[in-house]
């Protein structure tokens, strides 16, 4: 397996592969790369305009389509595109920097266009918002078919992810298929919460995943006793902190490892490993609340798992690819190993013989679903047949 790669560098590759894996159509996709094919060669920071200009394009011609569908009665068809304009804007708005013109009326566009979709299209997904300390996580609640409670699973967010990237990995549909309701996050430093209530990244994830644990205790259709988190990306890294320091998890597991994400940094300042994003450290600053080099560093010097895993007493998967090329294997390793504690830990490596060997595998995020879908259903008394 490899990461599809239509431009020279990563970051952009990276976007495409987000968006072919989250249900963007190849035709549509070839639409858009092929005329920013040039634009590539400027880097990945300067020709991000060209990238968003193209993108939100396409968005804005779906969305048309899509009210022609509505004018007609078709609401299923405008559904369809109202996802897809939703995805692309979503992409066009993740790529740009801070503050780039524009940025916040794509967003504002993506997240209608979503919440559009929903509606015509009977999606199962409810937005939700849920109080913190200060402000709310925004989330999108997928709830599971059948009477009585059902387990359910916390899903947060990377560094740049957004809830409906979340929904859109399919792991909420698959673990509703399994009998799991989910809540897709949008933590402190990303998505709505960053971007409408400028809430930074909260290092201590306990404090806002035992928050949304508090909100699904108070449904009647959610057992407390079988609740369980996860994150992609950066995820890797919140996910295990917030299940070491909130007992009340019952299972946890992690798509692709952070263990030690502050010495991730180190490395990126000497050029090791890709980047997620273009405009990375305009990005990580503004996601810290931090004005600054020295005070982004002095912010994320907590981000480290070492010391803290020990506290997990409760069954723990650890995914990761062989090839990912932002966050090195080892930190899988580091993870799995400090699990002395959990009844039963798992490890898997996704190679090259199925698929996912890339960060989250963006290559292929099939196998990655499928294996955190039936992971929760054993541990949290789902079914997996």
């Amino acid at each position: 397996m490899a990461l599809y790669s239509p431009f020279p560098n990563y970051i952009w590759n990276l976007s495409v592969a987000i968006a072919m894996e989250s249900g963007g159509q190849i035709g549509e996709i070839v639409d858009m790369c092929q005329p920013i094919l040039k634009a590539a060669d400027e880097g990945a920071d300067a020709g991000t305009p060209a990238f968003m200009r193209e993108w939100a394009k396409m968005g804005e011609k779906l969305l048309d389509l899509a009210a022609e569908d509505e004018r007609k009665g078709r609401t299923f068809s405008a559904s369809n595109k109202l996802e897809r304009a939703s995805l692309y804007l979503f992409t066009a708005e993740r790529m740009q920097g801070h503050g780039h013109p524009g940025r916040q009326e794509t967003y504002a566009k993506a997240r209608e266009a979503f919440d559009r979709s929903t509606k015509l299209g009977h999606i199962n997904r409810e937005r939700v918002e849920i109080p913190l300390a200060s402000g709310t996580m925004p989330a999108l609640w997928t709830r599971a078919p059948g009477d009585g409670p059902r387990p359910a699973v916390v899903f947060c967010n990377g560094l740049d992810s957004c809830k409906e990237l979340l929904y859109w990995t399919r792991l909420p549909e698959e673990l509703a298929r399994r009998g799991i309701s989910t809540l897709c996050v949008d933590q402190p430093g990303s998505g709505e919460a960053l971007r409408l209530q400028a809430l930074p990244v909260d290092p201590h994830s306990e404090s806002w995943a035992s928050k949304g644990v508090d909100w699904l205790e108070e449904r009647t259709d959610v057992d407390p006793e079988r609740i369980g988190m996860t994150g992609i990306s950066l995820g890797g890294h919140f996910a295990p902190r917030a299940v070491a320091y909130e007992p009340r998890f019952a299972s946890g597991a992690v798509w692709g490892a952070n263990h030690n994400w502050r010495e991730v940094q180190d490395k990126r300042m000497q050029r090791e490993g890709e980047n997620p994003v273009p405009h990375y450290w305009a990005h990580v600053h503004w996601a810290f609340g931090a004005d600054g080099q020295d005070d982004f560093l002095e912010k994320s010097s907590g981000m480290n798992l070492n010391g803290h895993m020990d506290r997990i007493k409760v069954p723990f998967l650890v995914t990761h690819g062989a090839n990912d090329r932002q966050i090195s294997p080892s930190y899988a390793d580091d993870l799995y190993e400090q699990l002395v504690n959990s009844p039963r830990r798992e490890k898997v490596i996704f190679t090259s013989r199925e698929g996912g060997v890339e960060h989250v595998g963006a290559d292929n995020m099939a196998y990655g679903r499928d294996l955190l879908s039936d992971w929760f259903a054993e541990t949290l008394g789902g079914s997996t047949a």
